[in-house]
């Protein structure tokens, strides 16, 4: 009889502990405020259907315009992706060059956005904002984790919009093992990888 009980205190003890022991989460950061006003430095891909020997790819210059051809200077900054297509279709036509262009634009790196890795990953700095730019691929870019990185211990900082500063910590294994999601960025946001305790 003495057996049994300390045998279902033990199973007991098991089971509390296991459901007092944090599982894994995803960043309790408020969701990322996307990025998608064009300004002065962003990289942006510019496609006009059937038109495969004009460049594609233009930065902004540093008084919001970009050179075009055909209808040459535009200003861009402040506009969303949308909105430049829009323009560009438009001075197309204007000139008419064009009767009824297709024009497509996409966003490659906000440079005028950036994000900051810190702490043990191999090349710490300032990185440009990607379009649905993650935890792990800002990590990438910052040349990974150094040797003594605690991937376990990621401290991700963000700023709201009262002015705030808000912090959590993710785990890097937790994503990769897919028990969490990865933590979509904003622009803004600061990476601090912190150190493994030996």
């Amino acid at each position: 009889m003495t057996v049994l009980v300390h045998c279902v205190m033990l199973v007991l003890a098991i089971a509390v502990g296991a459901c007092s022991a944090s599982p894994p989460h995803a960043a309790n950061l408020p969701a990322p405020i996307e990025a998608t006003t064009i300004d002065s430095g962003d990289v942006f891909e510019l496609r006009v259907v059937g038109e495969d020997k004009l460049p594609t790819e233009f930065t902004v210059a540093p008084d919001g315009t970009v050179d075009v051809p055909y209808i040459k200077r535009i200003k861009v900054a402040g506009l969303e992706p949308q909105d430049v297509a829009a323009l560009v279709r438009a001075r197309l036509m204007e000139e008419q060059y064009f009767t009824d262009p297709s024009v497509s634009v996409s966003v490659k790196a906000y440079n005028s956005k950036r994000i900051e890795v810190l702490g043990q990953v191999q090349k710490p700095g300032s990185f440009p904002l990607e379009p649905r730019m993650t935890l792990l691929r800002a990590i990438s870019l910052a040349g990974g984790f150094s040797s003594i990185a605690n991937r376990d211990k990621i401290i991700i900082r963000r700023k709201v919009k009262d002015g705030r500063t808000v912090a959590d910590t993710v785990s890097a294994d937790d994503i990769s093992a897919n028990r969490i999601p990865d933590v979509l960025l904003q622009a803004g946001d600061s990476i601090d990888v912190k150190q493994r305790v030996f």
